[in-house]
């Protein structure tokens, strides 16, 4: 299982750990991400700071960052690379999915072939 933060996005994490709120300032603070059904693609990425990891969560250190991955979508995350972009029009993370065989136009849910539940259009 891999996930990669490219230096850009492991920097802006780090700023944001380290300013969420100092109850949550733990050496086990860190990001979950996950899959859930939804958005205009099907599946749609979840992205959360957490303290407190499930017991099934993939570990992985990625520099100074613990990213935390749901063990259900981890077959939906494996090789996601999370970059983070700076635009006129659009600033935030970016994933870029090998396991996707469409995104979205908003690039915040994607579909992965047959396994792809019904997704919601864009409102």
């Amino acid at each position: 299982m891999t996930v990669t933060l490219t230096e850009k996005a492991e920097f802006r994490l780090r700023a944001f750990l380290r300013g969420s709120a100092p109850e949550t300032d733990t050496p086990t603070k860190g990001i979950r991400l996950s899959v859930k059904d939804g958005g205009c693609s099907g599946y749609e990425y979840g992205m959360d700071v957490t303290s407190s990891p499930k017991p099934d969560d993939l570990v992985i250190q990625q520099g100074k960052v613990l990213v935390y991955v749901d063990a259900k979508s981890a077959p939906l995350l494996d090789g996601v690379v999370i970059d983070f972009v700076e635009g006129v029009l659009e600033s935030g993370f970016k994933f870029i999915n090998p396991n996707a065989t469409e995104n979205c136009g908003c690039g915040k849910s994607f579909k992965a072939g047959d396994c792809t539940p019904t997704g919601v259009p864009c409102s």
